[in-house]
């Protein structure tokens, strides 16, 4: 697995944490999780289809997807 190394800025109190990536880092990072497999690439598809055909509903928490499949 390849190494990545980034920065990461975290203040003592925060409650957000800031990640800078360079343009290269960011597609290593991409690539590490799996974006660019033919899987992944295939679902986003088959997401924007269904997008489209307006086979989508809102939901207000995940909560609600939990209980569905519980």
């Amino acid at each position: 697995m390849r190494q990545l190394a980034i920065t990461i800025k975290a203040p003592a109190r925060a409650r957000k944490v800031l990640v800078e990536l360079d343009a290269n880092q960011f597609e290593t990072l991409a690539s590490v999780l799996g974006f660019f497999s033919t899987d992944f690439l295939a679902s986003v598809n088959r997401a924007e289809k269904d997008l489209v055909a307006g086979q989508t509903r809102e939901i207000s928490s995940l909560k609600e997807l939990r209980n569905k499949f519980d």
